[in-house]
């Protein structure tokens, strides 16, 4: 609730339901996904997510409000998964087919699989193929135990997952997976899309955003099961829907809310 650029944003309406009810029923939709939770803040300013959740009965699990790797690390350990999703609230057009091919790559379905962490795209300054909104991050308890126990810079810990991918090298072994190591020696694995979509801004980060996001939504005649290529047919049919969030600047791996310097 307390985001910087638009505060209360993961309550607000989009197309009839609140923005974090779209998120949880689209994830839900992955058949690789066991039980999606809903990991808030201790900070009384989040009181009304606990209450929305319990109110549609959603698992949810409460831990720091800054320290967002702990806030997983804590939840993992309830709900005793092997396997972590990391879906952020703030993606309502996030699409269960890519959460479930992003899964995929850390279970062990393929030969000799040892693949520790895998996403959907990789956040600036690397690279994406998928629009920024489609993100997913899937990686093994025993790799999220690790971050949580080594790191110490603040932006690994605001954003959960980057001390297992910083400075990740990958080669690409098709058009859509590339694969190799972090410099910390976690086996990495991205997902491409053969056309690259990177430039496009489907999340909710700003007034703009929400604005563009509610009219895709008004043009989706199914507003529960379509898929992100319906969302890119809406896009292309009426380019000038891009053009509504095309000036937001999308944040840096590195950057973190100036509140989370004063938390030690």
């Amino acid at each position: 609730m307390g985001s910087s650029r638009l505060p209360g944003k993961v309550l607000l309406d989009i197309a009839g339901k609140p923005m974090l009810q779209r998120v949880v029923e689209r994830t839900r939709r992955a058949r690789f996904v066991d039980e999606v939770v809903v990991a808030t803040t201790l900070d009384p300013s989040d009181d009304p997510v606990a209450v929305f959740s319990d109110s549609k009965a959603f698992p949810l699990t409460r831990g720091s409000l800054h320290d967002v790797l702990d806030r997983y690390y804590q939840a993992l350990k309830i709900h005793q998964a092997d396997v972590v999703v990391r879906i952020t609230a703030d993606c309502p057009l996030i699409d269960p087919e890519l959460i479930d091919r992003t899964i995929a790559l850390v279970m062990d379905g393929r030969p000799l699989n040892t693949v520790d962490f895998a996403a959907n795209r990789l956040p600036p300054p690397f690279t994406r193929t998928f629009p920024i909104g489609l993100d997913v991050e899937v990686c093994s308890f025993a790799a999220l135990e690790r971050a949580w126990r080594e790191s110490t810079e603040i932006f690994h810990r605001e954003h959960v997952m980057p001390y297992i991918y910083e400075g990740a090298r990958l080669a690409l072994l098709t058009p859509e997976l590339a694969e190799g190591s972090s410099q910390r020696d976690f086996k990495i694995a991205q997902l491409h899309n053969a056309i690259n979509y990177g430039s496009l801004r489907w999340t909710v980060d700003t007034p703009e955003d929400l604005e563009f996001i509610r009219q895709v939504f008004a043009r989706l005649d199914d507003k529960d099961e379509f898929t992100w290529q319906d969302v890119l047919a809406v896009i292309q049919k009426e380019p000038g829907l891009s053009d509504i969030n095309s000036g937001v600047r999308h944040k840096m791996m590195t950057e973190v809310d100036e509140r989370a310097k004063l938390i030690k």
